[in-house]
């Protein structure tokens, strides 16, 4: 014998009351979310202007119960909108997105072969033309001396932030 959650699937049922106010809650999640951005962050996340207004009219309001109704409002609103690519924006941002991680894992890998291998810089200067030649083999030159002489990883620190200028970190596609 079934269960009945299995025969509502199979029935094609409304989804249930309890399922509803957990997607409502998911929503409010991702509102506080929202109000803790900075409003540059809020701007790159192209929002309705309601709920932008809205979220930037919370971090105004310090009177608890304000809040919590404030947050009702904002989850409200984020029933309108189509949480995925907020959802994947704000993943990126606190580097939980897999694209980002496996972008900064290639980015390591690159910076290690760089500093094995002469011929690493020379491949990545043919992908990528418009880097600095010369500041590439001045930091990898540092690196490598660095670490012989036990110093402080600056330049090695620096290879990284120079990687991430020239490999631009893919984009995602949200799901349509």
């Amino acid at each position: 014998m079934h269960r009945y959650e299995d025969n509502a699937e199979e029935l094609n049922l409304p989804p249930s009351k309890t399922k509803i106010k957990q997607q409502m809650h998911d929503l409010q999640d991702i509102g506080e979310q929202l109000v803790e951005l900075s409003i540059d962050k809020l701007k790159q996340m192209d929002l309705p202007e309601r709920l932008f207004d809205a979220v930037r009219e919370m971090k105004r309001i310090n009177k608890f119960g304000a809040q919590r109704r404030q947050m009702q409002y904002i989850g409200r609103l984020m029933r309108e909108v189509e949480p995925a690519p907020i959802i994947a924006k704000l993943e990126a941002w606190s580097g939980k997105s897999h694209q980002h991680i496996a972008w900064l894992h290639q980015l390591e890998r690159w910076r290690d072969r760089l500093l094995e291998n002469d011929a690493a810089l020379t491949e990545l200067l043919a992908d990528h033309p418009e880097a600095d030649a010369q500041r590439l083999r001045a930091l990898v030159r540092n690196a490598i001396k660095e670490k012989e002489l036990a110093k402080p990883p600056k330049n090695y620190r620096e290879i990284f932030q120079v990687l991430r200028e020239i490999l631009p970190e893919p984009t995602s596609q949200a799901p349509e």
